[in-house]
């Protein structure tokens, strides 16, 4: 509360003179472009985070997509790697269950991937929406 009544009483003390129209003109009109270039760099900013988030979403679907068909290909006899060891039972239990481990874990990275695509959809639509409000503001 205070501080509104301190705000009003410093702008009700400001008295802008405006002796010289051209110069104010020339400055308004300096500053008015400096506020254009900053909206087409912020709408150039968001247009370059929404190619980089759809490219990086569909080269991971495409990556994806192809291990999976790999595993699903590949003889499911055999493990995806072996260490030669017969007599550690860690590692012969990671070569026996490879390509469970390998889809699990292809599967956990596509959906942390579309989870932060998500994310950065969401951010970015929050971007374009507070910069809308900035325009209508004005």
């Amino acid at each position: 509360m205070n501080k509104d009544k301190a705000l009003e009483e410093l702008f009700l003390a400001n008295k802008p003179q405006f002796d010289d129209k051209e110069a104010f003109m020339a400055s308004l009109t300096k500053r008015l472009d400096a506020v254009e270039y900053i909206k087409q760099y912020q709408e150039a900013t968001i247009r370059r985070y929404k190619m980089a988030v759809v490219v990086a979403f569909f080269a991971g679907l495409v990556v994806g997509g192809i291990a999976i068909a790999y595993l699903l290909a590949s003889p499911s006899d055999t493990p995806l790697f072996n260490f030669d060891t017969h007599n550690i039972f860690f590692l012969e239990w990671l070569c026996g269950n490879s390509r469970v481990i390998a889809v699990s874990a292809i599967s956990l990275l596509m959906t942390v991937g579309i989870t932060s695509f998500i994310g950065n959809i969401q951010e970015l639509m929050s971007m374009r929406q507070s910069l809308q409000r900035q325009q209508v503001g004005r």
